[in-house]
This record gives structure tokens, sequence and C-alpha cells, in this order.
């Protein structure tokens, strides 16, 4: 069976169930490339997962991660990825939030939550109201930023060191461990465009400088 068929076959089974849960449910519902995505308002995140995880049999979350589109007004877009075992399919629900606003957590809903709240926290900045420990957990301590951002720069001029003496990460300019030097990056088929000198092993070709 092709991708697409099989895609064909997923879409088939989805578009039913995206239906009835979007009645249900009052949400969004979009059926794309053989998965069901639900929109939903960011205050009612937890009925909707409640009821996915009772109603509609969806028992494990599987990941909350992000999304970031600096041009929207509510830049972020908070996504959770649900399995369910019973039906054999899978269901991305999708908020939006931004800086400042909160979502909700849903750590009572999906315990596993706790540890994706905290990842999506620390990699864009968003914040989960309700959340019993809401701490950074895959950068160092005393980071600055959010890496995951777009607007994240890619290059700085500090570095991040862990001081034995403060005890504690401090943040230095960037120091150059040598200093500048000119490199010849010889190409082994092309050669250099200007006189070069004689290199080991040049005279076995009766090459001279």
């Amino acid at each position: 069976m092709t991708s697409l068929a099989v895609q064909a076959q997923h879409e088939a089974v989805l578009t039913p169930l995206g239906a009835e849960v979007a009645g249900a449910l009052g949400v969004e519902a979009q059926v794309a490339f053989g998965e069901l995505t639900l929109v939903a308002p960011r205050e009612r995140i937890v009925e909707v997962l409640t009821a996915l995880r009772d109603r509609f049999q969806f028992q494990q979350l599987l990941d909350v991660c992000g999304a970031d589109y600096p041009d929207r007004q509510e830049r972020f877009e908070v996504v959770y990825h649900l399995l369910s075992l019973t039906k054999n399919a899978r269901v991305r629900v999708k908020v939006t939030t931004d800086e400042a606003q909160p979502v909700p957590t849903v750590i009572e809903v999906y315990p596993s939550a706790g540890w994706f709240e905290r990842e999506a926290y620390d990699m864009y900045g968003m914040v989960f109201e309700g959340h019993p420990d809401m701490r950074r957990l895959l950068t160092d301590y005393g980071f600055e930023g959010h890496p995951l951002r777009k607007d994240f720069p890619m290059t700085g001029y500090v570095e991040v060191r862990y001081d034995e003496e403060q005890k504690r990460v401090v943040y230095e300019p960037v120091k150059l461990t040598q200093e500048f030097r000119t490199f010849d990056f010889l190409s082994p088929w092309e050669g250099a465009e200007y006189p070069a000198p004689v290199l080991p092993g040049d005279e076995k070709a009766g090459v001279k400088g």
C-alpha cells in the first residue's frame, strides 16, 4: 500500500471522528495529511483534554511542544499530542498564547504534562498557570532567553561558565584563545591561485616554488 493510500485510509477514519469531537466540544477540527488537529480556546484546554481522555478514549499524552510565529498577535502555539490505544488514532490539540497570557496546566488530566510544560516554558517562555514547579528544565542555571524562539540570537558576545569561587554560573565577554591567523586552505585538486611555496612531496612531480 502506498503512502498516499495509507494517508487516505487514515483520513477516512479521522474525518468522522473530528466531526464528532468538534460537534461535542465546540472546537475547530481539521484533517490534513492523514492527521487530525483540533484548535481550542486557551482557557478551555483542561475541559477539552478531559473530554478527549474520558469520552473519546485518548488515554495517553505523548508530548506538549510549541511553535513560534513572531508576526502573530499571539505568537505561540502550544501543541498537545494525544494517543488512543483503543481507537488506534492520534490527535493534535492546539491553543495560542503570548509571553504574558498563561495557559492552564493540564497536569491533573495527564500527569506526564509536568515535564513537557517545563520544557515548553524553558524553550519558548510559555507560562502554565497552576503548574507546581514552573522552573527551567533543559538550560543551565541563570540562562537568559528562550532558545527556540525565532528571535533568539544565534551568536552572541557573552559565554556562560560555572565560577568555582562565586559558586554560581556567570556571564563573561567572549575571549578568543588564540591570536588571529591567516590560514591557507589549499585545494589538493585545484591548487592555489597565487605562487605557493613548495610543499612536501612536490619534488616527486618536479614542481618548483
